[in-house]
């Protein structure tokens, strides 16, 4: 470690428990690292995610961060990673997503999430780092790279888990001085309030199903969630859509995310 890197290190760590964290993070990570944006988000079960740094660089319309906010992160897979207590560490966004996730509403939506970029439908490569603190409570810290760019390359990812002790622990540190959230009963809870709202005409298994499919499951993959069979998983999935009186998963997104559009925050 040269005086440069000692001094980096340092800033990182005064950082820590102040809004500056995230810059800092981005100073360690900015001579070996290629990236675009980056975030740092606060995600707690059934509770809006909150943005504590925004790295954006105005890049990402204000419109688009707010709707993601609001309930756009209950269908992202780093937000549903920490939920799952998924372990921590470095993860791609593609190691964590479901089979069918880059086809699904979210993950072409420039209107509701961050990492796609202005092009309808191209995707952003995404990295970030999962710190879990209390239950079903996570810090995430992101980068991403334009499709333009290309992906991460093995020689940034293997830089970036070179340093995964270092910001995880920095991470762990900033979690420890942010309010703690009570353990409420809602944490017991399969379903946030979002997808029980928006699905409230089915029964339970339903909404189950339906909550699966949004995020971006295949009929097998929920099959395989669930324990049962594929043809019981059609038969969900052919009973909610008439029961929502829709015939498609592009209707059942956008059904979602106008319930989330008109819920108070």
């Amino acid at each position: 470690m040269n005086s440069q890197d000692a001094l980096t290190v340092a800033q990182l760590i005064t950082a820590v428990g102040s809004p500056d964290l995230g810059h800092s993070l981005c100073a360690l990570l900015d001579d070996a690292v290629s990236f675009d944006m980056s975030g740092l988000y606060l995600f707690r079960f059934d509770q809006p995610a909150q943005l504590l740094y925004n790295g954006y660089k105005g890049q990402v319309a204000a419109r688009t961060l707010d709707a993601y906010s609001r309930g756009g992160y209950l269908l992202d897979p780093f937000y549903v990673a920490s939920m799952n207590r998924h372990p921590g560490g470095l993860w791609r966004m593609s190691e964590l997503a479901p089979d069918s996730f880059f086809s699904s509403g979210f993950a072409i939506c420039p209107d509701l999430h961050p990492c796609v970029s202005s092009t309808h439908g191209t995707q952003i490569d995404e990295i970030g780092y999962i710190v879990h603190l209390q239950k079903r409570t996570a810090l995430v810290f992101s980068l991403m790279k334009a499709q333009e760019h290309g992906p991460f390359s093995s020689i940034e990812v293997a830089h970036l888990q070179l340093l995964t002790p270092l910001i995880s622990a920095a991470l762990e540190l900033h979690g420890r001085q942010l309010p703690r959230e009570a353990d409420h009963s809602y944490a017991e809870n399969q379903l946030e309030s979002a997808f029980v709202g928006a699905l409230s005409q089915l029964t339970e298994a339903q909404r189950y199903v339906a909550k699966l499919l949004l995020q971006g499951h295949s009929n097998a993959s929920i099959a395989r969630q669930l324990d049962i069979s594929e043809g019981t998983v059609k038969v969900h999935k052919h009973n909610l859509y008439q029961r929502l009186e829709i015939s498609s998963h592009s209707e059942l997104f956008r059904l979602f995310i106008s319930y989330i559009a008109q819920t108070p925050r």
